[in-house]
């Protein structure tokens, strides 16, 4: 089956993607200071010595907004990985086309809308 997107659509969100991977590496990269995550938590805990417990809930806010911008990172490179093999813009669950309109909100997006909705209704 055949993608829907023109080749200028195509280019217009792989250069969206591209964007927001470099975006999201900074952002990661910032986070962690240079570290790997168990490097920087190591780091991060020596550092708080007896503040450790009041300084708790920011570093949890700190670790939950760095998986979200992993799995971000994630899924945008796998989109990526989709436009190099022809894949991007076919829904992962019926194989239809993801329209344009759904993609320039969320590039890299899995499923057509139907299969979406139905996939968080399984979900929950």
């Amino acid at each position: 089956m055949s993608s829907n997107l023109t080749h200028g659509q195509q280019a217009l969100l792989k250069a969206e993607l591209e964007a927001r991977l470099l975006a999201l590496t900074g952002q990661l990269a910032a986070h962690l200071h240079g570290q790997s995550r168990v490097e920087r938590a190591r780091e991060v805990l020596q550092q708080d010595g007896d503040d450790a417990p009041q300084r708790a809930p920011e570093r949890a806010v700190a670790a939950a907004l760095s998986e979200h911008e992993r799995r971000e990172l994630d899924a945008v490179s796998a989109a990526l990985d989709r436009i190099a093999a022809g894949r991007y813009g076919h829904c992962s669950d019926c194989d239809g086309t993801v329209p344009f309109d759904r993609l320039k909100v969320e590039p890299w997006a899995l499923r057509c809308l139907p299969c979406a909705t139905e996939h968080e209704h399984q979900a929950h």
